[in-house]
């Protein structure tokens, strides 16, 4: 009786050398990507301090254009005085701006949760409205704001594309799209369903503390060998 032969393993497809971008990427490089994010990052949350949706929406809100450091240092004392909608409307803007003045684009932002807040309380009971459509109908909302706020209490799979998501969603070929909603269309394309409710910080983590803008970790990087950038990104890094 012939012994059976030895059980073959597919090999997981490396990134193309020449570090071509091809979409939709090959499923088995993106499946290997996320499943190694996933083992480092088991359970990957908002590095933003909050305590309910509320205060999330808010210091979302407030991290446009903000490292999320910066917010912290702001609402860590903000929301010790005006965690709610009502608390907020009583200490209107002019009380609410020297919280948040280290924050870029602080004036326009007082404006916005003040006015955020008076809706949520005249118009949702004091309750932040957890669907797409009211969210991002709140001012200072958008689909980027919404989009964290709804992942973050898993309301829904959502995938943000900020500067990060962007940035490393090129660099390992996941996307190729020009603009932040075509990438985030991408992305729930192609990224498996056992990772889409965590690829949105996975993807933010992994570009703020080792796919950086300026000078990635890519000796360091636990997907290094899957991505199509790694030649270009070593040789300048």
């Amino acid at each position: 009786m012939a012994e059976p032969k030895p059980r073959t393993r597919k090999p997981v497809s490396r990134a193309p050398a020449s570090g071509a971008v091809v979409f939709p990427p090959d499923p088995d490089r993106v499946e290997a990507i996320f499943a190694r994010l996933a083992a480092i990052m088991p359970e990957p949350k908002t590095e933003l301090h909050f305590h309910d949706a509320y205060t999330l929406t808010v210091a979302v809100a407030l991290s446009a254009q903000a490292t999320d450091v910066a917010v912290n240092k702001a609402t860590d004392k903000l929301f010790a005085v005006a965690d709610t909608p009502a608390k907020m409307l009583a200490l209107g803007e002019a009380g609410l701006t020297p919280y948040i003045a280290s924050i870029g684009l602080y004036r326009n932002k007082a404006r916005n949760v003040v006015a955020l807040s008076r809706i949520v309380l005249e118009q949702h009971g004091g309750v932040v409205p957890l669907n797409r459509t009211d969210l991002q109908a709140l001012p200072g909302v958008g689909r980027k704001t919404a989009s964290v706020v709804l992942n973050e209490l898993g309301i829904e799979p959502a995938i943000a594309v900020d500067t990060h998501v962007f940035r490393v969603s090129h660099r390992l070929g996941l996307a190729n799209a020009a603009t932040p909603d075509k990438v985030e269309a991408q992305l729930h394309r192609i990224v498996p369903e056992a990772y889409l409710a965590k690829a949105h910080h996975w993807l933010i983590l992994h570009g703020r503390y080792t796919c950086t803008a300026r000078k990635p970790n890519c000796g360091g990087c636990p997907v290094a060998d899957l991505c199509p950038s790694r030649a270009g990104l070593m040789s300048v890094g």
